[in-house]
């Protein structure tokens, strides 16, 4: 196990220094490939464009069971200086996907080694989690149509829980998330003459006072629902020119679709009052709509099993996580559970220019996640 921690180890760093973005990921995906290819005994499949699917097939007839990894990176200047840092400019893996794609090469090394004989293990490297689109190309994928999964499963590792901790809930673990760019078109005039045009400016703060009064950054509620201003711009530069354009991008988190879909209707209503107040052209784009991941009770019950088999410390948690998953496509379809692999309480937070995913906590990753495809096609 030692020598196969150290060679995990040397990919990590070396997926690290090479990240891609959502949608681009030609290179990682050359690289699990290449991996699988030499050290396994897998049917490799391209799929979704730049994603991989490897598959491990027993000698016996069984059930199918997926685990899944995030393969793509962030668009975030990493800051840390250490040998293995992006050589990507303005790319890192800031979330830990190099990681997660490790921890699945990792799985597919011991499926080789130690082969289940029964049923069939489903390894997918699935690009674009991070704008919301991977999980539905896969699932569209002809490729990935022919496999009848019956189970799926997804870790995320955790900074901010101590280090090899397995998080598990029954339910919901990840929020339904939103995107929105609200675009305000109006009429540039003289800085000293604004009534001659139309300023978008009251606009947008009453946009803003809008979310923030919407909002209930309450997680342990049901009625948790979060409106978070992203990015916000206005005008040019120029300080003889009252502004003509402006633009508001936004986030919509909630538990339950219902409460999004509301807030949605409310601020279209809103932004009509708007458009004929100030004499704007105020249109709305959504996007990046990821589904909260919904664990079954069976699943869960299964990789707890499987974390008690490895002497492993569980945590089951009562409130969700208000960050968006695209893996819960997967649960909605699928019986499954995504679960949390503690990355370490003074670890940075994910999303941090800092961040950077914790090799020791590979292992643990890579024999839970065999433990529980055992467990599943030996039932």
């Amino acid at each position: 196990m030692e020598a196969l921690q150290k060679s995990l180890e040397k990919i990590r760093k070396e997926l690290h220094q090479y990240p891609e973005t959502s949608g681009d990921e030609y290179e990682t995906q050359k690289k699990i490939k290449a991996f699988l290819a030499k050290n396994t005994s897998c049917t490799i499949v391209e799929v979704a464009q730049t994603g991989i699917i490897a598959i491990f097939e027993g000698e016996e007839r069984g059930k199918t069971v997926m685990l899944r990894a995030d393969i793509d990176a962030l668009p975030i200047q990493e800051v840390n200086t250490f040998q293995h840092q992006s050589k990507n400019k303005g790319v890192s893996h800031k979330c830990g996907h190099d990681g997660h794609t490790t921890i699945l090469l990792g799985v597919a090394k011991l499926l080789t080694e130690k082969q289940l004989p029964k049923g069939k293990v489903v390894l997918l490297f699935q690009p674009s989690e991070e704008n919301g689109r991977g999980a539905q190309s896969v699932l569209e994928d002809s490729s990935f149509k022919q496999l009848n999964i019956d189970y799926v499963f997804a870790l995320h590792n955790l900074p901010g829980f101590a280090t090899h901790e397995i998080v598990v809930k029954r339910e919901t673990f990840t929020s339904n998330v939103k995107s929105v760019v609200i675009t305000l078109e109006g009429k540039t005039a003289h800085a000293a003459e604004p009534e001659k045009g139309y300023n978008p400016a009251n606009a947008i703060a009453t946009i803003l006072t809008f979310a923030e009064k919407e909002s209930i950054n309450a997680p342990e509620s049901s009625d948790f629902i979060l409106i978070t201003p992203v990015y916000i711009t206005m005008g040019e530069k120029a300080y003889g020119i009252s502004a003509g354009y402006g633009e508001v991008h936004f986030t919509l988190r909630s538990w339950g679709t219902k409460q999004i879909e509301e807030k949605k209707e409310k601020l279209e209503q809103l932004l009509n009052q708007l458009q004929l107040k100030y004499s704007l052209k105020i249109k709305t784009s959504w996007f990046e709509e990821f589904y909260s991941n919904i664990n079954n009770k069976e699943a869960v019950s299964i990789i707890k099993k499987s974390a008690e088999k490895q002497k492993l410390s569980i945590n089951e948690i009562e409130t969700p996580f208000k960050w968006g998953e695209d893996f819960g496509l997967f649960t909605q379809k699928y019986k499954g559970a995504m679960f949390g692999l503690g990355a370490g309480k003074n670890t940075p937070a994910l999303h941090n220019p800092d961040y950077d995913f914790p090799d020791d906590i590979t292992m643990t990753g890579v024999q839970l996640f065999y433990s529980i495809a055992k467990e599943v096609l030996n039932k």
